[in-house]
């Protein structure tokens, strides 16, 4: 039984059947091979949550009157490959739903679950990872669900477009798509990669964001940090410009590490996810049909064209 609400907005924002958002927690840190404590990330993002204010100053809304559900947390921990199924199934659920859904881990394994479910239920779809990491290895200490592994299944079956690289082992080259990849290095020099990087998006995008794509000196709590990261202006309005751009079906936030003594992080985690809502529901009135965020404004084409075709849930 839910016992609380996100961010503590009011219960009749909070409700299923009357909210838009869909947010899905998974507190696993089962296969992490450094810092431990992921598995707290989620807590301490809610926590940081319920301390923020719900008026969203750049867009001048406050988003969580489209109505913001906390669903169950996936708690599944018996192995890495159970985990990635209860995500994939959980996220899949909520999407027949006609919600947009949101997950909050963890570590970068579970959104192997939920690329899954996206990849699924729309046709052509971008998987834009935000990260230090390439996380393109097929297996990685006996498992393919390891958090080394994130996206390797996202490069083999969607357009995979990473952003923000700076970390790889030598053997991951040999999957990734170089022309897709934008390295920090490179970013740090020429800002055109913000262009190039829509520009190679499909209309339907999901974005898989590892805070450790932030640079450590705003980001340090997450469990494997690294330098020359993001900061927050330009992330923000890569994200923005993404939103204004493509039809954004979903994301995922991970590898909050939360730190006792070091409270901003889990603040900053709260703030980008609120953002990126706010970015995604700007413009549109509280009591618009649902549905309607799913409709391409060129050419209405609805997005949920894999939708019909599932069994019934």
């Amino acid at each position: 039984m839910q016992t609380k609400t996100y961010a503590g907005i009011p219960e009749e924002n909070a409700k299923l059947e009357a909210s838009k958002i869909v947010l899905i927690p998974v507190p696993y840190d089962g296969t992490s091979t450094w810092q431990k404590g992921a598995d707290k990330g989620p807590d301490a993002f809610l926590n940081a949550s319920e301390n923020m204010e719900l008026y969203d100053i750049e867009t001048d809304t406050e988003v969580y009157k489209q109505g913001i559900y906390l669903a169950d947390a996936v708690t599944e921990s018996s192995s890495p490959e159970a985990m990635v199924e209860a995500v994939h199934q959980a996220t899949k659920k909520y999407i027949k739903k006609n919600k947009f859904v949101t997950i909050f881990g963890g570590e970068h394994s579970i959104s192997i679950g939920t690329i899954r479910a996206f990849n699924e239920m729309y046709d052509d779809i971008t998987v834009l990872q935000l990260d230090a990491h390439a996380d393109l290895r097929e297996s990685y200490e006996g498992s393919k669900c390891n958090h080394a592994c994130a996206v390797y299944e996202a490069s083999q079956t969607t357009n995979l477009i990473q952003v923000g690289i700076r970390s790889m082992d030598a053997i991951e080259k040999t999957v990734m798509d170089e022309d897709k990849t934008y390295f920090a290095h490179e970013m740090a020099q020429d800002d055109s990669w913000v262009d190039s990087a829509i520009d190679q998006m499909t209309d339907n995008v999901f974005i898989t964001i590892d805070l450790d794509a932030f640079d450590p000196s705003i980001m340090p709590s997450t469990g494997t940090p690294e330098p020359g990261g993001l900061f927050w202006y330009e992330t923000l309005d890569f994200l923005k410009q993404v939103f204004e751009e493509k039809n954004v079906v979903g994301f995922d936030i991970v590898e909050l590490c939360p730190n006792p003594n070091e409270k901003s992080s889990d603040f900053l985690a709260a703030k980008l996810y609120y953002k990126m809502l706010s970015y995604k529901f700007q413009g549109e009135d509280i009591d618009d049909d649902f549905e309607s965020n799913f409709n391409d404004s060129s050419n209405g084409v609805n997005k949920f064209s894999k939708f019909n075709d599932q069994d019934d849930y």
